[in-house]
């Protein structure tokens, strides 16, 4: 399987008195990158998650949410927290510092002091038991996670298969029509020579001709774009982080194309050069979102 950089999941775990609420959510990016939002008494799960999220996800941009809402009939209380003393003589310690420096300063209200990080206690949940729940719940949170991402990138690998089809289309349309075009401009050349030069010899015109056709051939380039694109397949079979190599893919794809189109001496070979360009582009689009 391959795996998008987007994904969404969320779950919730009921703690009596209050709701433990899990997000986690993700865009493309070059690396993994991990940002949390967690309230106050959660911070300290910030840690382990992280471990849980490198150990399953390689890239994208992760943002993770966690934090407590009390139930309905709970007065907005979460749960049944005491003051923490020591805290508080530090607070009221700090601020009569501040006050001595700065008589000025107005003096903490009771709301501000209950708001501090840290302030009110919980009687009822120990962290380590808080942990294990926010945990467990996590990992949950997490398979769903990585099946979201999955279920995005099976989507991107069809449509990519789509394009490697619509391209393999062009690429047979093109090749009967690159002897008749070489054929084609290679009399044109010769008639030009001819009227330019009129006593050149005919050995030297077929050689400069011949050396012409030569450089105008794209049997080269159609040959490249045809093993690029069998190498996207194979990726593509084979699963996994594929998101960097196929991005390099799709440069030399586009490189072939480009060659094409500056070699082309026909229009219907150049229309075909600038359609591979577009369904190249449109490939490249959505590698961009491949882990």
């Amino acid at each position: 399987m391959i795996h998008s950089m987007t994904g969404y999941a969320a779950a919730s775990q009921d703690l009596g008195d209050a709701v433990l609420n899990l997000e986690i959510k993700s865009v493309n990016s070059r690396y993994l990158d991990i940002s949390f939002r967690l309230s106050e008494e959660l911070r300290f799960l910030e840690m382990p998650l992280r471990e849980k999220i490198t150990e399953r996800i390689g890239r994208g941009k992760l943002e993770c949410r966690a934090y407590l809402m009390a139930q309905p009939g709970q007065g907005g209380v979460v749960r049944e927290r005491t003051p923490n003393v020591a805290l508080l003589a530090e607070l009221g310690r700090m601020e009569a510092t501040v006050r001595q420096a700065l008589p000025q300063a107005q003096a903490l209200t009771v709301a501000e002091v209950l708001r501090w990080p840290g302030v009110l206690a919980d009687d009822t949940v120990a962290p380590d038991q808080l942990q294990s729940v926010a945990l467990a719940l996590f990992a949950t949170l997490l398979d769903e996670f990585v099946a979201s991402r999955e279920r995005e990138g099976a989507k991107l690998a069809d449509v990519l298969q789509e394009r490697i089809t619509r391209m393999r289309g062009q690429m047979r349309a093109a090749e009967p029509l690159l002897p008749a075009a070489i054929a084609a401009y290679r009399e044109r050349l010769s008639a030009k020579l001819r009227e330019a030069v009129a006593n050149l010899d005919e050995d030297r015109i077929r050689q400069e001709v011949g050396v012409f056709a030569a450089k105008i051939d794209v049997a080269e380039e159609i040959a490249r774009l045809v093993t690029h694109l069998d190498e996207v397949e194979r990726v593509l079979k084979k699963g996994g982080a594929v998101g960097k190599r196929l991005d390099f893919l799709t440069q030399e794809l586009n490189r072939e194309a480009n060659t094409l189109a500056s070699k082309s001496v026909s229009g219907q070979v150049t229309a075909i050069a600038l359609e591979l360009k577009l369904l190249i582009e449109q490939m490249r689009e959505q590698v961009q979102n491949l882990e």
